[in-house]
C-alpha cells in the first residue's frame, strides 16, 4: 500500500532533532545523525534577537529551516521575552505563522 506525500514529508520532518548550545548562543539541527543547519541569536536582558539561520543546501526547501525555527520560537515562549526577527528567514515565518506574532518585540520609532 502507497503512502501519501503528506505522510511521507510529515515523517522525515519529525526526523529533525534540535540541540542547544547556551554559550555558543545556537541551535544546530540534525536528520538522523547528519547536521543540516543552525540558528544563532543574541539573548540580552529584555529581549532575544535572532540573526541567522541556515540549513545546509541539500536540505533547503524541505521544511527543515521551519522545523528549526518553531523549535527555537518554542523553546523561547516560556521566557516570556519579545523577540527581534533580525534574521529574514525568522521574520517570514512568522509572518507565515501569525500564533508566533505576539513574540515578536514591539519598536517604538
Amino acid at each position: 500500500m502507497a503512502q501519501d506525500t503528506h505522510s511521507e514529508n510529515a515523517s522525515a520532518q519529525s526526523r529533525v532533532r534540535v540541540t542547544h548550545s547556551r554559550p555558543q548562543e545556537r541551535y544546530e539541527a540534525y536528520l538522523g545523525d547528519e547536521y543540516i543547519g543552525y540558528l544563532d541569536y543574541v539573548d540580552e536582558i529584555e529581549q532575544v534577537v535572532i540573526t541567522h539561520t541556515v540549513i545546509a543546501d541539500r536540505f533547503s526547501g524541505q521544511g527543515y529551516g521551519g522545523q528549526l525555527v518553531r523549535h527555537v520560537l518554542d523553546d523561547i515562549a516560556p521566557t516570556h521575552k519579545p523577540i527581534v526577527p533580525v534574521c529574514p528567514f525568522v521574520a517570514h515565518f512568522v509572518e507565515q505563522n501569525p500564533s508566533y506574532a505576539s513574540m515578536v518585540a514591539r519598536i517604538s520609532r
